[in-house]
């Protein structure tokens, strides 16, 4: 039995808490051209990745394993590493803005 006004978080309700918050578990990047790529948005990243990304030598490298499979396709749609990392970092930062207003749903 739980004891009163003791903090008690339902595990799926605050993910989903802070998924809405920063605007989903995914970050979207459009091409001029107008196609979308997609990566783990960084307060979602998987602990392997994470550790890829800081592993990766250089923008380049980091961009690859954002976008795994996509790399290729978003070269081909006039984006670059440099971008990409740019989006990346912004999304960092405006996450960092988000978590220190946010307070997520108990239930």
């Amino acid at each position: 039995m739980s004891k009163p006004n003791r903090a008690r978080y339902k595990l799926s309700a605050v993910k989903a808490s802070y998924a809405d918050a920063v605007g989903g578990n995914q970050v979207e990047v459009e091409t001029d051209d107008g196609k979308v790529f997609t990566f783990p948005h960084p307060l979602f990243t998987e602990d392997d990745t994470a550790r890829q990304i800081d592993a990766a030598e250089g923008d380049e490298g980091k961009a690859r394993v954002l976008l795994g499979d996509q790399w290729s396709d978003f070269v081909k749609s006039g984006g670059d590493a440099n971008g990409l990392m740019l989006v990346y970092v912004a999304a960092r930062s405006e996450m960092q803005d988000t978590l220190g207003r946010h307070r997520p749903t108990r239930k």
